[in-house]
């Protein structure tokens, strides 16, 4: 939802053998109080201009989900790619969705919600959106659902519409990052949604694309987006201080 969610997705090339599935990872900050020795360190390995961004946050909690958002990304790639992470460097594309500076085909995305950092890495294009489940007026679905994802939603019992609500909005908004055309792509364009196994599944104009969730927390829904169903059969769950001393050794 609106402030919620922060994206980082970009690539750079790999060797086609060393391509591997979908990744997804996740950390919690419920104890984010506790590695405040760490934040300063961490901050120093993004760009400039991220470190200012992240210093004009008025509440703490809202900085650390920049901060991790960045730096799990760094951490994923620093791995794979073999490089430090602070040498790792991000540029833009005409729709604001952020990418290595310079050309191949590792793609990551990241997002955050409430106490969650998650992000993807992967040798395809890949969105990833996390939302924690709150009460809102699901009427908010007729202006940024498709008609069929309406009807759909309108079609569930009435006290797993909300939860539903979240599985096709997280569903459409890693699709969106996948496409990586930002809000130039209407939310009602396109539809997708679960299956009668609660397994995700395409939809109209999403044919080509392949979706998976993930639970990690049963107050969150976690969904991905993928143009090849290559996906890890579980996310992985750091707790904030592994991250931490992950990135000080990839320094």
């Amino acid at each position: 939802m609106e402030g919620e969610n922060e994206e980082i997705a970009g690539k750079t090339r790999i060797d086609e053998e060393e391509r591997l599935p979908i990744r997804v990872d996740a950390v919690n900050l419920n104890d984010y109080s506790g590695c405040e020795p760490w934040f300063e360190r961490l901050l120093h390995w993004t760009s400039p201009a991220k470190q200012s961004r992240i210093r004009c946050f008025r509440r703490r909690e809202d900085a650390w989900r920049s901060l991790l958002a960045d730096i799990g990304i760094r951490t994923s790639l620093s791995r794979q790619l073999n490089i430090p992470l602070g040498r790792i460097e991000f540029e833009v594309n005409p729709y604001g969705k952020p990418a290595l500076r310079d050309n191949g085909e590792l793609h990551f995305n990241a997002s955050h919600s409430g106490e969650w950092v998650v992000w993807a890495t992967a040798g395809q294009p890949v969105g990833i959106d996390i939302e924690q489940i709150r009460s809102i007026e699901l009427d908010i679905a007729r202006r940024f659902f498709s008609a069929d994802e309406y009807r759909d939603l309108l079609s569930r019992d009435s006290r797993d519409q909300l939860s539903y609500f979240y599985d096709l909005w997280t569903l459409k908004e890693s699709y969106i990052k996948a496409v990586g055309r930002g809000l130039s792509l209407p939310l009602n364009s396109f539809s997708c949604g679960l299956d009668e196994e609660g397994r995700a599944r395409a939809g109209t104009n999403t044919d080509g694309w392949h979706f998976k969730q993930y639970r990690i927390d049963g107050n969150y829904k976690l969904s991905v987006c993928g143009r090849e169903a290559a996906f890890c059969s579980e996310a992985r769950v750091w707790t904030l201080e592994e991250l931490c001393r992950e990135a000080c050794l990839l320094a």
